[in-house]
């Protein structure tokens, strides 16, 4: 799985509207060694800092951002703002407000564009179903548990080394780095076994080296492996959409 920039800025940017970390924590959290720079923020001309941009997130009434992790067919969470739909598909993700939607652009190595898309409040995105990071680790738990003849049958710890350790790592979770010191302990284990077997699904849907894979055979693996896929997208939703009750 792609980076989930997204992921970060909607758990940083909630932490600090709920006024559970600072403002200088949350900056430092989410910048890295890239410049962050925002553009189409509502009263904003042209490109803004991000640290500037989480100040208008409060001027504007936002109370927290959702993680939204669009897949074809399935673009829930996504209100009907123009360009948001198609932006988000492309980039994979989007921190989704009441007020604004933040997607980002194609990571470089010195600046991560974002752009701002304000919503219509008279016409809110259909819900994503939000289940309980209990419920979210099971449906995970069972999701590799159907999986794993297909995971086997690829054989991939034969191209992939690394594949067997990442595997393992799930018997033995560490907890996602990164995020709020309050964040749950179950949605930091939920979200590091997300990370390892997004990263497995990744190898699993890159054909071996020198392997004479037929559309037919591609087309086979992908559906049986796409439950697991389903599982993880939302495992990670959940992991990083938590916020204390």
């Amino acid at each position: 799985m792609h980076e989930l920039v997204a992921g970060r800025l909607a758990v940083w940017a909630t932490a600090w509207l709920a006024g559970r970390t600072s403002y200088d924590a949350a900056l430092d959290a989410l910048a890295d060694d890239r410049a962050h720079q925002v553009v189409g923020l509502p009263g904003s001309s042209g490109a803004v800092p991000l640290g500037w941009a989480l100040t208008e997130l409060r001027g504007l009434g936002e109370r927290r951002l959702r993680l939204v992790l669009p897949a074809p067919g399935d673009v829930r969470g996504l209100a009907p703002a123009p360009g948001l739909v198609a932006a988000a598909l492309e980039a994979g993700q989007a921190a989704v407000g009441e007020q604004v939607a933040l997607v980002p652009g194609q990571p470089g190595p010195e600046v991560l564009s974002w752009t701002a898309f304000a919503l219509d409040p008279d016409r809110p995105p259909a819900p994503v179903p939000e289940g309980t990071l209990r419920q979210a680790s099971g449906e995970l738990d069972l999701a590799v548990g159907d999986a794993a003849r297909t995971l086997a049958d690829l054989d991939l710890a034969r191209w992939h080394p690394e594949v067997p350790a990442l595997l393992a790592g799930l018997a033995r979770p560490r907890p996602a780095p990164g995020l709020p010191a309050d964040h749950d302990q179950l949605a930091l284990s939920v979200l590091g076994r997300s990370q390892r077997l997004a990263r497995v699904l990744e190898l699993a849907m890159t054909d071996a080296p020198g392997a004479a894979v037929t559309t037919a055979q591609a087309a086979r693996r992908d559906e049986a492996l796409r439950p697991l896929s389903t599982a993880v997208r939302e495992a990670t939703v959940a992991a990083y959409n938590w916020v204390p009750r």
